[in-house]
C-alpha cells in the first residue's frame, strides 16, 4: 500500500461542501467512488480541511492510500475520469506514510472576491456583490487590527465537527490583505489555520467596516471579547476559495 497526496480544484456550487454527506453529494463523496471504481474497493481519503457548501477551491489537498502500480501520472488521469468537470485532479504524488493532509499542514491561503455592484452572470456565481458603497481604506483599518496571533472565538461559528475546536481558538493570522482593482475586490487571508466559517466572519466584518457599519476599534474589541455578535456577518460562500495549503 502506498500513500498519495493529492492536489484538487473545484467550483463547489451545487455540492453539500467537502466533507462526505449521508446522500453523497459532496466532492469526498464523488472523489472516493471514482477511486472505488479504479481499485475495486472503498478508499477513504482525508482532506486538508472541510470546506462548507458553495465554497470552492484551487488547491484543496487530500491523501489515501491504496495499491497502484502504475505511476503518479496515471493515477492522475485514471482518478479524473468520469468525474464531474466541476472537479479536477491537479496533480497526484506519492508521500511518506506520516503525511497527512490535515495535520502535515502548516499553513492555509484563502482568498475571498468582492464586487462594488452588481456582477454581471459570469462573475456573480463566484463573488459577493456588494450593493452599497464600501470604502477599501476602512476595510484596510479593520483588518490591520485583525493581524496577528489572536483568540478568533468571535469570529467564528462552532457546529461541533472538528476535534477541539471549541477549547482552540487561537490561530496566527499572518496576513489580512484588500486588494482593490477597478470594481474587484479580493481578500486574502493567510493563517496557521481557520476556525469554521473564520474567513466568510472576517470577510464580514470587513465589508461592514467599508461601508461605514464597523469601527475598526469596535472590531479589535469583537476580537478580545471573544463573544460573537450579529453585527460580525457571515459572508455568502460563493466568494471563498481555498488558494493553497502549505506543508514544510
Amino acid at each position: 500500500m502506498q500513500r498519495w497526496k493529492c492536489i484538487c480544484a473545484y467550483d463547489g456550487t451545487g455540492f453539500s461542501g467537502w466533507q462526505s454527506q449521508p446522500k453523497g453529494d459532496s466532492i469526498q463523496d464523488s472523489i472516493e467512488a471514482r477511486l472505488a471504481e479504479m481499485v475495486g474497493v472503498r478508499t477513504r481519503i482525508h482532506g486538508s480541511g472541510r470546506t462548507d457548501a458553495g465554497v470552492h477551491a484551487m488547491g484543496q489537498v487530500f491523501h489515501f492510500e491504496a495499491a497502484w502500480k502504475h505511476g503518479a501520472g496515471k493515477l492522475t488521469a485514471a482518478l479524473q475520469h468520469r468525474l464531474p468537470r466541476s472537479i479536477q485532479i491537479v496533480s497526484t504524488h506519492s508521500v511518506s506514510a506520516d503525511f497527512h493532509a490535515r495535520f502535515s499542514a502548516t499553513g492555509k491561503i484563502y482568498e475571498y472576491r468582492l464586487h462594488k455592484g452588481d456582477a454581471d452572470p459570469f462573475t456573480r456565481p463566484f463573488t459577493w456583490s456588494l450593493l452599497k458603497p464600501v470604502d477599501t481604506a476602512l476595510m484596510r483599518q479593520a483588518a490591520g487590527v485583525l493581524v496577528g496571533r489572536h483568540n478568533f472565538k468571535a469570529f467564528s461559528a462552532f457546529n461541533g465537527e472538528e476535534p477541539g475546536e471549541a477549547d482552540d481558538t487561537v490561530r496566527d493570522l499572518r496576513r489580512l490583505e484588500v486588494v482593490e482593482r477597478g470594481r474587484s475586490i479580493k481578500v486574502v487571508a493567510e493563517a496557521d489555520g481557520f476556525l469554521y466559517k473564520m474567513v466568510r466572519s472576517l470577510v464580514g466584518a470587513l465589508v461592514s467596516a467599508g461601508e461605514g457599519k464597523l469601527t475598526a476599534s469596535e472590531v479589535s474589541e469583537y476580537l478580545r471579547s471573544g463573544v460573537r455578535t450579529a453585527r460580525i456577518q457571515t459572508s455568502p460562500p460563493q466568494g471563498l476559495f481555498l488558494r493553497r495549503v502549505m506543508y514544510r
